[in-house]
């Protein structure tokens, strides 16, 4: 990524009204400095002086600075005549003044003012528009001067910016109507000073506008006059300590593909840098975390909704940037699967216990969920946290995985139940493919439904602007190079198509693996079948590689991965590795296929562990998308051959779960016409 900065500091002023000033040209070069070795800035500096002892350049104390200068270094900085910083940073110390004739207007003085004569300096209402018109994404402004507050209007700029990703940050010495300090006897300003000890980078991770502003607000009863910030979108990351661990060679970038392909972006910090598209989204979920405790994301398969969530809205509240003290709160991840009370006593256990104490650990969880709302209040009560962020993802698994309409009822008053009992200690937070709210709508299910349509977002299809940031931007974290025609296809081909997300990763990803020479080439996007047919096509190909025996046991892997929609689309259904083997299908051959499927990203493993001492770790198996039931044509045609069949094989396997649930009690065998 490309970050430039602008550094001005202006001490030497014409008019004989205006003081000469001491701490501008040390203010700017200090900054600079701090920008240069922690941040990885390209620092331009304003007036720039060689000296001569150390052969470098430097800020001048005494050098002037014309208007003309100042306006096309920031127009320079704004709006290039080639292709635009993806951050840019402006900073500028010396005097500020205020005009007032019929409005209020503010101007940065440069040398050669004079207000007697009409000249007054740059004008903030021009710098304002100017920002507006810029292309840079991340933009940080900060005016240590008189009146400097007067720029600050531009957070009310256009809100057709809304969604198009422009992250701002605006520091300001003081309000519209107020003056600035330096300090007599320091080297630097009020302000600056406060901005030197803020923009040091005190450990290894980035110090971003939303932490430097935190700790000038702390600082600001301090300040003779009153700073006033301003932050919008996502955190700009503005200096950090660099060492060579943490510096990654373009070589190794290269070797990194920055998409997801069929799986979520996670709550990582990994994934979070490749996580782009979704700034307004993410402020809308934190927002509603900040004044509530229930928040349900709905939106179709395929838009998002567990990413989001993840790599947004969890990923902020773990760094607690945009939420105070929120990088101290627990966050536990759940899917309701089949018994939707087990998972929930299951994320409160420890996995790096024993397996005597996690089996402990477990029985007393499952003790206190069987209590209903009471139980889970007493198990967040002895929670260590201030506040429990709940995540229950693709919560439409209570319908379409749970059989039992006592046990689904049981879950959603657990969970509902204990909100008003736990304060504000407990937020839930819900991932539903929008099409199941209907099912929310059946019964009361402890007020649900409500709870939903009064607190639930909608994720909405990006907007081309977006889309285009989701293609590009991780590209640029691994200094890959897209086509431009490459990108106007791709934004061609998903307009008005539903779900297209998980596709439109998968084509990503494989254009990066057939990439030779780090560059996304369109004629490869072609050659793949694009974004609605490249998953296809290659799930054909992995399936054609296999054996005919091998064939056989793909799709009855596929099969039993499919959960048979009632009234709503089929959706993804995990099993265990275990119950894919039978008489037909031997473990050898279920693992040799499932490990070739997991190879090629098609399936997922993972790992759980039953209850109880010396308990072994059972394969979970899982489609990798439901794009892959919704798009794969074959797939889609063994499910139609078979649904009949499948629908009396899933009613079968239910009635055995209850005959073992009942301690295997004869009255609850198939027989007479059930049978």
């Amino acid at each position: 990524m490309s970050r430039n900065a602008l550094v001005i500091g202006i001490s030497t002023y014409s008019y004989e009204r205006l003081n000469n000033l001491t701490a501008p040209g040390q203010d700017a070069e200090a900054v600079a400095q701090l920008l240069e070795k922690y941040g990885d800035f390209k620092v331009t500096r304003l007036p720039a002086v060689k000296d001569k002892h150390n052969n470098t350049i430097r800020v001048g104390k005494k050098t002037k600075v014309t208007l003309t200068q100042l306006e096309d270094a920031i127009v320079q900085l704004f709006k290039p005549n080639g292709k635009p910083p993806d951050t840019a940073l402006l900073y500028f110390s010396g005097h500020g003044l205020r005009k007032s004739k019929g409005i209020q207007e503010g101007f940065l003085a440069t040398s050669d003012v004079n207000p007697d004569m009409g000249s007054w300096g740059l004008s903030l209402q021009w710098l304002r528009r100017l920002l507006q018109d810029s292309e840079v994404r991340q933009q940080i402004i900060i005016l240590d001067c008189c009146y400097a507050g007067e720029v600050l209007n531009v957070a009310e700029a256009d809100p057709g910016e809304r969604g198009k990703g422009r992250d701002r940050c605006f520091i300001a010495a003081s309000r519209a109507f107020e003056l600035a300090y330096e300090e007599i006897g320091s080297n630097h300003s009020v302000l600056t000073s406060a901005l030197i000890l803020g923009l040091e980078p005190s450990q290894e991770r980035w110090v971003t506008n939303y932490t430097l502003v935190d700790l000038l607000t702390q600082q600001r009863n301090a300040f003779p006059q009153r700073p006033i910030f301003s932050n919008s979108g996502e955190p700009i990351n503005l200096t950090r300590r660099w060492t060579a661990a943490t510096k990654q060679s373009a070589a190794s970038a290269k070797s990194i593909c920055p998409y997801k392909g069929l799986a979520y972006f996670d709550c990582t910090e990994e994934d979070a840098r490749y996580f782009y598209g979704r700034t307004a989204l993410t402020d809308q979920l934190l927002e509603k975390v900040r004044v509530g405790n229930f928040l349900a994301v709905l939106g179709a398969s395929g838009s998002g909704k567990s990413s989001v969530v993840r790599a947004g809205l969890l990923y902020q509240l773990q760094l607690g940037q945009r939420l105070s003290g929120s990088e101290s709160w627990q966050i536990k991840i759940f899917q309701p699967g089949e018994h939707p009370l087990n998972s929930l006593a299951l994320t409160f256990v420890d996995s790096g216990l024993s397996d005597i104490e996690r089996a402990n650990q477990l029985a007393q969880a499952e003790d206190l969920i069987q209590k209903g709302s009471e139980g889970l209040r007493q198990l967040i009560a002895v929670t260590d946290t201030q506040r429990l962020i709940l995540v229950v993802d693709q919560f439409e698994e209570a319908f379409t995985l749970c059989q039992y309409s006592s046990e689904r009822q049981q879950f959603f008053e657990c969970l509902l139940g204990a909100l008003p009992k736990t304060g504000d200690k407990l937020c839930l937070v819900l991932t539903m493919r929008a099409d199941f709210f209907g099912k929310c709508l059946e019964q009361d299910y402890s007020g649900l439904a409500q709870q939903i349509q009064e607190h639930g977002i909608a994720v909405m299809p990006m907007s081309p602007e977006e889309l285009k940031q989701a293609i590009a931007e991780p590209a640029k974290q691994v200094d890959l190079e897209i086509e431009p025609e490459l990108v106007k296809e791709i934004l061609t081909d998903v307009a008005d198509a539903p779900g297209y997300l998980p596709l439109l990763q998968y084509t990503l990803t494989r254009l990066w693996e057939e990439s030779t020479d780090n560059c996304l080439r369109l004629n490869t996007y072609v050659k793949l079948g694009g974004v609605m047919g490249t998953l296809r096509q290659r799930a054909t190909e992995v399936y054609e590689l296999f054996s005919e025996q091998e064939q056989t046991a793909v799709r009855h892997i596929f099969l039993a991965l499919t959960q048979l929609g009632e009234g709503t689309e089929d959706t993804r259904r995990r099993v265990f590795k275990p119950n894919l083997v039978n008489q037909r299908y031997s473990e050898e051959l279920i693992d040799t296929v499932v490990q070739k499927l997991a190879d090629e990203k098609l399936v997922v493993t993972t790992e759980m562990v039953g209850k109880g001492e010396g308990t072994k770790t059972v394969a979970v198996v899982d489609v990798a998308h439901e794009a892959l039931i919704r798009h794969w044509s074959l797939l889609r045609s063994w499910i139609s051959e078979n649904r009949d069949g499948m629908r009396i094989a899933r009613k079968i396997e239910a009635a055995a779960e209850e005959w073992k649930r009942e301690v295997k009690l004869p009255d609850y065998l198939l027989t007479g016409a059930k049978l």
